[in-house]
């Protein structure tokens, strides 16, 4: 499924073999940063093509492209296996570095959404380092808001760390 959106040359289209190493790679760059995800240990092109089998019903991963050249993923997860959950997800993005703040990320949180409304979500969460206050603000542009901060739910390699969870209710 490949989708042409507003930005020229932009497409975003489910994930598939070829592209697993370049995504790693945007992961790992994130991971190394230590600032927006809790993942510590880098992957291994054989740890995500594990996530990406075991991927649930209505759980998806896509990839944006620009120009014909990967610059993202965005995810699409249940949210707990619990059944009264079956009407929640998490919705994940990572972009290259190089790419953030000109759009992109909007485009496919923004195609996420919509993919989040067709597989029957009500409910989006996104869970989001305290201090990572540039995705706070672009999370809330997007329509999530905050309901609250878990405090020292997390642990980077630097200690404890605090997570702002935000919702997004799917209109009906």
């Amino acid at each position: 499924m490949a989708n042409k959106h507003l930005i020229p040359g932009l497409e975003i289209q489910l994930i598939q073999k070829e592209h697993f190493q370049h995504v790693v790679s945007i992961i790992n760059e994130s991971i190394r940063l230590g600032d927006a995800t809790l993942w510590l240990e880098e992957f291994s092109i054989e740890r995500f093509a594990s996530q990406i089998r075991n991927q649930e019903d209505r759980e998806e991963t896509y990839v944006l492209r620009l120009e014909n050249q990967l610059i993202g993923c965005g995810v699409i997860k249940r949210y707990s296996p619990k059944e009264g959950y079956n009407f929640t997800c998490e919705t994940s993005i990572f972009l290259e570095r190089s790419h953030t703040g000109m759009g992109y990320g909007t485009v496919l949180k923004e195609f996420l959404l919509t993919r989040c409304k067709q597989l029957n979500y009500h409910h989006v969460v996104a869970r989001i380092l305290a201090s990572n206050s540039t995705s706070i603000a672009y999370n809330s542009k997007l329509g999530y808001e905050i309901v609250g901060t878990q405090k020292e739910v997390g642990r980077s390699k630097d200690g404890w760390v605090d997570v702002v969870i935000m919702q997004y209710l799917v209109n009906e």
